[in-house]
């Protein structure tokens, strides 16, 4: 994504939003709580050439799998680089942009019940397409699965989990306070979802269908995706006949501080045309998809 240079009131993370109307700034002071502002989008989205397209794509490399999850990702990619709002941000009652479009996700080590669960966390390239994305998120899982113990911000929860219960208060109230004024350490930051701009729950790996989640008031996400399982369903298509086709179901909590339900609507209209167009996902995500979001 596009650089600028530094300005005053800039994180480490993102830049300071100044063009937004006074309604906008006047909300971050009525309701400085994320989980106060949350608007909750579902839909189910055809998914039929979507699973074609896959077929192909996974015949022609069959040592690892491309999924409908993979294309979600690579969809929300492309969301946040041609619709900035989306990868905005409110904390210390100011309103940030993400300076990078960063995706996360969790993945469980094993389909059990108390598997442990290890925080993905990646940041698409403009030059990268599916291909990209999917062997990145394939490689990672596939590691993390293979260790027994956690790492990084994993490794850092559970080391400060481990301590007296004072002490636990005392350290978060400290790390709260930080991550108003986004002073937080680097090593608190990177790797946790709640850092980046939009967290993915895959709940059609383990047979769900998507549900709502509340966002955080910690951290910088505005944004948070649920994914179900794919299945058959009876839909109406747009010649009025009805026909059984591969549908998912998609659920979307979002800060509606950061722009309004019409942005967010038109928004996530990208992801339903990929499914209808998935030959988008070959396209570099710095390449503009063409979409009109009209």
């Amino acid at each position: 994504m596009e650089e600028r240079k530094k300005r005053r009131g800039d994180r480490r993370d993102a830049y300071l939003v100044t063009d937004v109307t006074g309604l906008q700034k006047i909300m971050c002071h009525l309701w400085p709580k994320r989980t106060e502002c949350e608007v909750y989008l579902h839909d189910v989205f055809d998914a039929t050439e979507l699973v074609k397209y896959l077929e192909k794509k996974n015949a022609e490399h069959p040592e690892y799998k491309t999924t409908v999850f993979h294309a979600t990702v690579a969809g929300l990619a492309r969301m946040l680089r041609e619709r900035p709002m989306m990868n905005r941000f409110i904390q210390g009652r100011r309103i940030y942009e993400h300076k990078e479009a960063v995706i996360s996700f969790v993945a469980k080590r094993r389909f059990a019940d108390g598997a442990e669960e290890a925080l993905m966390f990646m940041s698409p390239k403009d030059h990268e397409n599916i291909d990209d994305i999917s062997k990145a998120i394939y490689g990672d899982v596939r590691e993390i699965r293979k260790k027994e113990h956690t790492e990084g911000i994993d490794d850092t929860i559970d080391k400060i989990a481990s301590l007296p219960r004072f002490l636990v208060a005392l350290i978060i109230g400290i790390v709260r306070r930080l991550d108003y004024y986004g002073r937080n350490l680097r090593f608190l930051t990177e790797g946790d979802p709640n850092y980046s701009s939009v967290t993915v729950s895959n709940l059609g790996s383990i047979g769900c269908p998507s549900v709502y989640h509340h966002l955080s008031n910690y951290g910088s996400c505005s944004m948070l995706v649920t994914l179900g399982t794919l299945h058959k369903e009876e839909i109406t298509m747009p010649d009025g006949h009805r026909e059984i086709r591969d549908v998912v179901d998609i659920g979307a909590t979002l800060d509606e501080r950061i722009g309004d339900g019409f942005y967010f609507a038109r928004s996530l209209k990208l992801i339903r045309h990929i499914f209808a167009h998935p030959e988008i996902l070959d396209m570099p995500l710095g390449e503009n998809s063409g979409f009109d979001y009209r």
